[in-house]
């Protein structure tokens, strides 16, 4: 896991994405974050970037490309490095049926976007302080 890689945000919402950028700011992540407004667009750059990213935070309910299809098109069709990143789900509202389906395609986390910027900061800070004491298989080195 490239701890220091960018974080892949997928979100069509401009005042989300300004509120996430304040957020990150704010917390002192040193992570690049970068933006697509639908999954087309970043199923094209991570299936051709040499840059791995940290984690992959995705909105449920995109154009062009859901959640659901595009962590699929991953899985099938990039390199294994890109398969092992984080994805995690990011959406205002969800149900059960989603929530189902999401963790039954080993989706990583599910987490609903607050109204709140404080609670919005809350939840970030939650993910970023898990994924960066994970271990991953992309940078696993152990002397057994």
């Amino acid at each position: 896991m490239n701890k220091k890689g960018p974080v892949i945000i997928i979100e069509d919402d401009l005042d989300d994405q300004g509120f996430l950028i304040e957020i990150f700011t704010r917390l002192n992540y040193s992570n690049k974050l970068i933006f697509f407004p639908n999954g087309s667009q970043a199923y094209d750059f991570l299936s051709t970037t040499e840059e791995m990213p940290f984690i992959i935070l995705f909105d449920v309910h995109m154009p062009f490309i859901n959640g659901f299809d595009l962590k699929s098109k991953i899985k099938t069709n990039c390199e294994s490095g890109i398969q092992c990143v984080p994805f995690l789900f990011f959406s205002t509202t969800t149900t059960k049926n989603i929530l189902v389906d999401a963790y039954t395609k080993s989706t990583q986390g599910f987490f609903i976007k607050d109204n709140s910027l404080s609670e919005l900061e809350k939840t970030i800070k939650v993910i970023m302080e898990y994924w960066k004491r994970c271990v991953s298989p992309i940078n696993f080195s152990h002397a057994a």
